[in-house]
């Protein structure tokens, strides 16, 4: 899914402190400790529309309350955390990789690749990562290799892949909820690209679409 598809409120990064980061940044803070960046991912298995991930580095001052896996929040709590996040963390990105980029490499290798675009947009950069799951993308740039670990259960755990478990959920939302409206006849704001009984019906009736992936079972049986 190319980005200019999508209205600029899906894609993007920000930083809400910049001063504060430059300051931190003199200071050593970096390197003794310093900032780490939160990475986790939305839209592994559904059968369409793109993976997409978020990477946030939290401001130290400014704790936000509620951070949780996002799976375990309701949609109206992640929305509204989702706002805070995007607010008052020192940093934000999100990315993705889309359906011809999932057929092509992967969806692991597509998976990662979204997350290695999140951290190399940034607008502030992290000593390290901390990422959901048991993998790491390849956190080298230009020539910064960043520090990582890769954490089973990591959205329940720590608040920054918690932040960036929201940010990445609510945002794939939203992007499956702008393809129903360009392709009402598969309901994807309805089950969000996943496998449903729903979905697959469509899928019989209509044949995939160009955000169906098309490397995934279901979806080549209905070609």
């Amino acid at each position: 899914m190319q980005t200019s598809m999508l209205p600029t409120q899906f894609w993007g990064s920000r930083s809400n402190n910049k001063a504060l980061s430059a300051l931190m940044q003199q200071a050593g803070l970096f390197e003794l400790g310093g900032l780490i960046a939160g990475v986790d991912e939305a839209g592994r298995g559904p059968l369409a529309g793109p993976v997409v991930a978020a990477a946030v580095i939290l401001r130290p001052d400014d704790k936000i309350d509620g951070l949780a896996d996002s799976k375990k929040l309701s949609a109206a709590r992640r929305t509204a955390l989702a706002y805070e996040i995007r607010n008052r963390s020192l940093s934000w990105s999100v990315a993705w990789a889309g359906p011809s980029e999932i057929d092509s490499i992967n969806i692991l290798a597509a998976t990662m690749l979204a997350m290695r675009r999140a951290i190399g947009n940034l607008s502030v950069t992290p000593r390290g990562v901390r990422v959901d799951g048991n993998r790491l993308p390849n956190l080298s740039f230009d020539d910064v290799r960043l520090e990582g670990e890769a954490i089973v259960g990591g959205d329940g755990k720590v608040p920054e892949i918690s932040a960036a478990s929201i940010i990445a959920k609510t945002t794939r939302d939203g992007i499956m909820e702008f393809l129903d409206r360009i392709h009402p006849e598969y309901e994807f704001a309805r089950h969000k690209g996943y496998g449903t009984e729903i979905h697959c019906k469509r899928l019989r009736e209509h044949g995939p679409c160009e955000q169906h992936r098309q490397s995934f079972a279901p979806v080549r049986e209905a070609s």
